[in-house]
């Protein structure tokens, strides 16, 4: 089915925010509010992908733990993302190099090996399905980007061991996507993407099972470290010895200080209709994100949708904006499909910061917090979260690595900060179209 935007007639059938993910669900699980005070020996916040791995690592080895999330599980951006992994940090590994030196970029890289093989491993275990399909291309949107790119393939291959990844000329690179937009790039088959609302309703019903009491619906209103950490909402008070406040881009007023290193941006998603089975589109089931830096993102779903998504609207958006923007950009790589039908489109935040590492640190004593995972949280997050419970409960200091990165503020303080980010992302896009 085709639809033709331009007719003055047309009214976009897309209620507003309602994401694929959500609809091919079906009724998500819902928890209860707190009611009440309560003890325990950690208190978490937030409940996206940190906040309940965490709460899920923390209970099955016996730890008495409360999550609270202010909404439901999944309304965040783990619940809405592009669910595409990747590999590695989000930052190159050359980057990471010249930033930290070779012994501490290897270490990185290997941890976000390990985060790969635990996601899906917990999805095993906790016999959770999640839609994993595997392969990622990188294309090249600029033929000057190609050296580079290559350069990075070499090094990963030769000096990190890391066979899965190769690179694709112009006319391979177009096979595999269905379309010669592109000019070369790269292919990562040892890693891929996932259902992520699949993935959170499996992480809170593995947490519940194993003992975890968590609550939706119920915000942190304070969170004040007096010898414990007591964490105030508006029907209960939560009492710890040690919480996490896993809030990725929700900072806001609860933690100021916080909200200056991560900074939230829009990320918009649409999803085609079915594309059929003699569809060109990605025929081997890849992801996609390319070079940009304002990055477009696409993969199939598992009932052969087009799932597509970018950023280049900085104010308030309606699903209208948001249909124009996505279809406008998938014309540009599939023209066929410039008046193919979407069911659904779709905005959230992604949490960035100035190195596009994340912001891991022990706030004050036994109180911690982590976010800024910079579009590659899928799988760094729930790590992540493992990580600070294994710190917790004194199986692994690891998390070190994350926490002794430099992750400078953002300049502008609360009042210019929205104002610059706005004017740097509209640079930054419009240096991709040269």
């Amino acid at each position: 089915m085709t639809v033709d935007m331009t007719d003055p007639n047309y009214r976009s059938p897309i209620s507003p925010g309602l994401s694929w993910y959500e609809s091919s669900c079906g009724p998500r699980p819902q928890y209860p509010s707190l009611d009440g005070d309560s003890n325990c020996d950690v208190v978490v916040i937030g409940g996206g992908f940190c906040g309940l791995s965490a709460a899920l690592e923390l209970a099955r080895n016996g730890t008495d733990v409360v999550l609270i999330d202010a909404h439901r599980f999944g309304d965040g951006a783990s619940g809405r993302n592009g669910g595409q992994m990747g590999s590695g940090q989000r930052a190159e590994v050359g980057e990471l190099e010249k930033a930290v030196g070779n012994s501490r970029a290897k270490a990185l890289w290997d941890m976000a090996e390990d985060a790969k093989r635990e996601l899906l491993d917990t999805a095993k275990r906790e016999k959770f399905d999640t839609d994993y399909q595997p392969g990622q291309l990188t294309p090249m949107h600029r033929a000057r980007f190609e050296a580079e790119a290559r350069e990075e393939v070499d090094h990963l291959r030769t000096h990190y061991g890391y066979d899965a990844i190769e690179w694709l000329d112009r006319e391979k690179m177009a096979a595999h996507l269905g379309s010669n937009h592109y000019f070369g790039g790269t292919r990562d088959t040892g890693t891929g993407h996932i259902h992520p609302l699949k993935y959170v309703i499996g992480l809170a019903k593995a947490a519940a099972r194993a003992g975890a009491r968590i609550f939706e619906d119920t915000p942190a209103l304070s969170i004040k470290v007096e010898g414990k950490i007591v964490v105030t909402t508006s029907t209960g008070t939560i009492t710890a010895q040690r919480g996490l406040v896993a809030l990725n881009g929700h900072h806001n007023d609860l933690m100021r200080d916080v909200a200056r290193h991560v900074m939230p941006i829009q990320s918009f998603i649409g999803s085609t209709v079915p594309l059929g089975d003699n569809s060109p589109v990605l025929p081997g089931g890849e992801a996609v994100d390319d070079s940009r830096f304002v990055v477009r993102y696409f993969r199939k779903t598992a009932d052969n949708r087009l799932l597509f998504g970018g950023r280049e609207a900085y104010g308030r958006s309606t699903p209208g904006d948001i249909e124009r923007t996505i279809r406008r950009q998938i014309a540009e790589i599939y023209p066929d499909l410039a008046k193919v039908e979407l069911t659904h489109a779709w905005g959230g935040n992604v949490a960035i910061t100035m190195p596009r590492l994340p912001y891991v640190r022990e706030l004050k004593p036994g109180l911690w917090t982590a976010g800024g995972f910079s579009g590659h949280g899928v799988m760094l997050s729930n790590h992540t979260g493992r990580l600070i419970a294994r710190r917790f409960l004194g199986q692994s200091d690891q998390i070190k690595l994350l926490q002794e990165l430099k992750i400078p503020a953002f300049p502008g303080g609360t009042l210019l900060r929205h104002p610059l980010k706005t004017l740097a992302l509209t640079w930054y896009a419009m240096l991709d179209r040269i």
